[in-house]
């Protein structure tokens, strides 16, 4: 989804004004047309979590979710699973490992896989900082995959992926998803956990899978937005 300046100050709850000198001053992704700037959503989530800046909820959840329609965290993760100890001294050796283990969806290549991952790194890294990396296809799309998914990956040990505070990744999500809408969700769910921070100690610690399952679960619940309840008016109640 791609966002005004206008947008994006709403979001961050900053002026527009800032958003302009954090284009230019702090490398905020913006694409200029003609005498005005867009950004894009996905990106805009990668560099508040990176550099740890407040926005609003609703940047975390896609603004076109109806309720039952799109994946929770917890389930995306119980699908994809959770990984320790996943081996590799470089970010495409664990990149390699991620997309070995057998958690990929039915009919989805590995090689293909782990071929998007490592351009998607080139073109930019996806460590957010904190030693957390959110791996995922440029363009999900091509996957054909039926359902989306995260697989957790505890790493053996920290490798470096050129993340913005210079700290090596030692936990990385690997997102598959079968549209852009599914996967911006996705990466607004976790970009948001990471914020929680009940859900980024049971990361740090390395959690039992059930732990974290059930972390996840609150970020969920944090992130849902059920209607609220209407006291009937005066007339409709007679």
């Amino acid at each position: 989804m791609t966002l005004t300046v206008r947008d994006a100050a709403k979001l961050l709850d900053v002026s527009q004004k800032t958003i302009y000198r954090w284009i230019s001053d702090r490398q905020l992704p913006a694409r200029r047309i003609g005498d005005q700037y867009r950004l894009s959503r996905s990106e805009l989530l990668d560099w508040v979590s990176s550099n740890r800046v407040d926005a609003s909820l609703e940047l975390f959840t896609h603004p076109d979710e109806e309720s039952g329609r799109l994946p929770t965290l917890e389930g995306a993760l119980a699908s994809g699973g959770i990984l320790y100890r996943v081996e590799g001294t470089t970010r495409d050796e664990v990149l390699r490992s991620a997309v070995a283990a057998p958690h990929l969806p039915e009919g989805v290549n590995g090689d293909f896989v782990y071929e998007m991952l490592r351009s998607r790194e080139q073109l930019a890294s996806t460590a957010v900082g904190g030693g957390i990396a959110l791996p995922h296809p440029r363009h999900p799309l091509v996957l054909h995959v039926a359902e989306p998914t995260i697989t957790l990956c505890f790493l053996e040990e920290p490798v470096d992926f050129g993340a913005p505070d210079g700290q090596p990744v030692h936990a990385l999500f690997l997102l598959l998803s079968p549209n852009v809408k599914a996967h911006l969700h996705l990466l607004g769910l976790v970009a948001f956990g990471l914020r929680q921070a009940s859900f980024a100690e049971a990361l740090n610690q390395q959690a039992a899978r059930n732990v974290i399952l059930e972390q996840a679960a609150k970020v969920d619940a944090l992130t849902s937005t059920p209607p609220e309840s209407v006291e009937p008016s005066e007339s409709e109640k007679s």
